[in-house]
């Protein structure tokens, strides 16, 4: 029976011919298929032709890279000439520093903006077949290569677009606003001229450049700018400033104009909202007085969120297109099998003529996975800049309590906040680390809150709207008696450790009526078996969330405090932080400001600071009167060696420097046994 009935399907399908070779042909190559409405350039990349625009990328890399060069031999001379860094290699011009990381400057935002433009050149040549533009067309089996010397030459090209600030010359400026302003006029043409490309989606080559189209309207602006200013102030002042000499006055005198408040006696109970205002106010970093965050911080995270940009729009571009293609050219070819796995449910599944209704709801399937997955793509987005809001005020926290000396605050043992070799290597490669880890952090969070949002859209959200029980209404139907069981043995055993198992004494709470406690224990111990399988799975679950949530926070380990060593991002985390707090203290940077601070001179008897030491710059061939503001110097250099000792971090350099028998110009004694 069941044989006569199936060789009648298929003669009903074979008799009926429903679709014919030429048809089924037709209808599965979706080109002839799709709706007038829908046009074929947005749904196919592939037949966007090759656009060449008028100025291609290999001629503006030819003639941009020998300008480049030229640009930095040009300064480096121009340094050289201006007796700056005389004892470098003896005197032969060298390459210029692309930016004082450990210094506190002006041109913050700049350096990010080049770094940015880098970041999103290497994004792009990621995907490109010619990755070196400078060379011909490479083939598949040279390309890889090519690719690694693209990762050496790209930062060699943009290189003069740094190094014209850090020149600090009118020149050098000059030439600033010279090369920002022909990349940009070159990128933004090169856009206008051909905004579409074949490369994965027909706006994704666009849409990729915009981050460097961007940094590069800003280092226009930035490097004019920057030309007026020197102009305007002079020079004198100009050269013989110091980098970070304003930040840290203000710093040390933040710090020391504060006065602990009085706290009162009274406890004030918050409310609900104002705790969930700070609770909000924790991911969000708020500037505060006298203390600026670190160059290299700001680095990464300003190049955190380019990387979150880049990988959320190769995510959109890849997989939306490819869903709206395959929604779009959905025939009821490909319905009656998607009905005959029994992935489509059917009223007539054995008349397959009549698929509309089929068919139309396995395009609402597409459109849910398509909306499910820019749900997840967006969430993903917002919840990974939170925590990299949030990763700032952290380093703030941890920064201000390494300042102050408290290094268990913040690490899990004592550690030394000297320089070292591992040290070093991790503050150089802290900024890729974390781009790194927003991208991958952005990849993992995708994949996660893709599937629970599927899992949840078809399991509960499409049931409830056709009015239909899926597999999970099923189960959780016919296994009603085990979730009330164990539930049921959940509360029991609260109630009974509440009312029966707990006395509460005078003082303090007693166990009682032990035996009924042992004998509990002993009766529900298969049921507690079953409910601690569904605390391992939530476990896990939270777990999986958790890690891939603040996956991007390099402040915090993933693993025990006990293993902590282990996890590179917060060990590289934890070496910068010695670096930078070793080697940019504030309070240290003003210490040696005023130490180097030449003294006025007073009358004729005043000293040059240029000719004489600095121990005997404090003394002085006749007393001269005192004044006011001789008073409020001395104090205020008192107040700051008292912070100086009262500074742990700050003791293993303070012995260093003190055991010099020669030290400030003077003989110490020997120290007692």
């Amino acid at each position: 029976m069941a044989a006569n009935s199936s060789g009648g399907m298929q003669d009903a399908l074979l008799d009926n011919s429903f679709v014919s070779n030429d048809d089924l042909l037709s209808d599965w190559y979706i080109y002839e298929t799709l709706e007038p409405s829908a046009p074929q350039d947005d749904m196919f990349p592939s037949i966007i032709p090759d656009c060449d625009p008028t100025i291609s990328p290999r001629l503006y890399h030819i003639c941009m890279a020998p300008i480049s060069l030229a640009v930095l031999l040009g300064l480096s001379l121009l340094v050289k000439r201006r007796h700056l860094h005389r004892s470098c290699w003896n005197g032969i011009p060298g390459l210029l520093s692309p930016a004082n990381f450990l210094e506190e400057e002006g041109n913050r935002g700049l350096v990010a903006a080049v770094f940015g433009i880098l970041f999103s050149s290497l994004c792009v040549l990621v995907l490109d077949k010619d990755p070196l533009p400078l060379l011909a067309p490479s083939s598949q089996s040279t390309r890889e290569y090519w690719k690694i010397l693209a990762l050496l030459y790209y930062p060699a090209f943009y290189y003069p677009l740094l190094a014209c600030a850090t020149v600090r010359h009118k020149l050098g400026y000059l030439l600033g606003c010279l090369l920002s302003w022909c990349h940009c006029a070159i990128h933004i043409w090169q856009k206008v001229d051909c905004p579409q490309s074949p490369k994965i989606y027909r706006y994704y080559s666009t849409l990729s450049d915009v981050p460097i189209i961007l940094c590069l309207v800003l280092l226009s602006f930035w490097y004019p700018a920057l030309l007026i200013r020197s102009f305007t102030t002079q020079e004198e002042t100009w050269d013989n400033e110091v980098p970070g000499r304003g930040y840290y006055k203000k710093y040390l005198k933040a710090i020391l104009s504060k006065r602990p408040g009085k706290k009162s006696s009274t406890k004030i109970e918050e409310s609900l909202l104002s705790q969930v205002r700070m609770y909000l106010r924790s991911y969000t970093y708020t500037p505060e007085e006298g203390f600026r965050l670190p160059l290299k911080l700001l680095l990464s995270v300003s190049l955190a969120l380019i990387a979150v940009y880049q990988v959320a729009l190769l995510l959109l571009v890849a997989v939306i297109p490819t869903i709206q293609i395959v929604r779009a050219g959905m025939t009821k070819d490909v319905v009656v099998l998607l009905v005959q796995f029994g992935l489509v449910p059917s009223e007539n599944p054995a008349v397959p003529g009549d698929m509309e209704k089929e068919l139309s709801t396995v395009k609402h399937y597409l459109w849910s996975l398509e909306v499910c997955y820019i749900c997840s793509l967006v969430l993903c987005c917002l919840l990974t800049c939170a925590m990299l809001l949030r990763t700032l005020a952290m380093h703030r926290t941890n920064l201000k309590a390494l300042y102050q000396g408290a290094v268990l605050d913040v690490f899990y043992k004592a550690h030394i906040l000297r320089p070292s070799r591992r040290a070093i290597v991790c503050w150089m490669s802290f900024a890729a680390f974390q781009t790194a880890f927003a991208c991958l952090g952005l990849l993992i969070q995708q994949v996660i809150f893709f599937i629970c949002s599927v899992a949840f859209t078809f399991l509960v959200v499409i049931p409830l709207q056709s009015g239909t029980n899926t597999y999970l209404f099923k189960v959780i139907q016919n296994m009603w008696p085990f979730w009330l069981t164990l539930v049921v043995a959940v509360i029991v055993q609260n109630l009974m450790a509440h009312y029966q198992f707990l006395e509460q004494l005078s003082l303090q709470k007693e166990l009682t009526n032990r035996r009924a406690l042992y004998i509990v224990t002993y009766l529900l111990f298969p049921i507690n078996v079953l409910v601690g399988v569904l605390a391992g799975v939530w476990r896990m679950i939270i777990s999986a969330l958790y890690n891939a949530i603040h996956f991007c926070q390099l402040d915090i380990s993933l693993l025990n405090r006990s293993v902590e060593t282990f996890d590179p991002g917060y060990h590289t985390y934890c070496h910068y932080l010695k670096i930078e707090v070793s080697q940019s203290h504030p309070v240290m940077k003003a210490f040696c400001l005023l130490l180097l601070q030449p003294a006025k001179p007073q009358g004729t008897a005043g000293l040059r600071a240029t000719n004489i030491e600095e121990g005997i710059q404090l003394m002085q061939p006749k007393k001269a009167p005192p004044s006011r503001s001789r008073f409020k110097k001395s104090r205020a250099r008192w107040g700051l060696a008292y912070t100086l000792l009262n500074n742990p971090s700050l003791t293993a350099c303070r012995k260093n420097a003190l055991s010099d028998p020669m030290a400030n110009g003077t003989q110490l004694s020997p120290p007692k046994p």
